[in-house]
């Protein structure tokens, strides 16, 4: 389970560190990279690969012909690329990811149970005001999760 959040910096060139503690995570499931694609808010999702496999099955088993099958593959999966990290903890995110999510200078790294998200500063600061404003009071409408 991938949770915490961390800042970091990303060069010019698209490398960011993946967090030390996100790095051991995805290493001791025996991966050296991970897959990185679009995710909702203007974030990317990064998965091992086994979670990403598993993810992609259970559309894999589902008609083509779909239009909301056909739409998670145009906007999920097209776009998704493997993104070793180097030896020192380093992922280089593709220009098309980057330019997506708008990452530049200082990005974040935020653990999401079975994912990572992947924001700009910037995007994690309104994501952020958005969650508090949804819960503002009871967070779960009285009934729990």
């Amino acid at each position: 389970m991938f949770r915490g959040t961390f800042q970091h910096a990303i060069d010019a060139k698209g490398r960011t560190s993946l967090p030390a503690k996100f790095r051991e995570q995805v290493s001791a499931g025996g991966a050296d990279c991970v897959v990185v694609t679009q995710g909702p808010d203007r974030a990317l999702w990064c998965f091992t690969p086994a979670e990403w496999d598993a993810l992609v099955a259970q559309f894999a088993a589902r008609s083509p012909f779909d239009p909301k099958v056909r739409a998670f593959v145009n906007q999920f999966v097209s776009p998704a690329q493997d993104c070793p990290f180097d030896k020192m903890g380093r992922v280089l995110v593709p220009p098309l990811l980057r330019a997506y999510a708008g990452l530049e200078g200082e990005v974040v790294w935020a653990g999401a149970i079975n994912h990572i998200e992947l924001w700009s500063s910037e995007g994690w600061a309104r994501r952020n005001e958005a969650t508090a404003s949804v819960l503002d009071g009871d967070p779960f409408g009285g009934g729990g999760l």
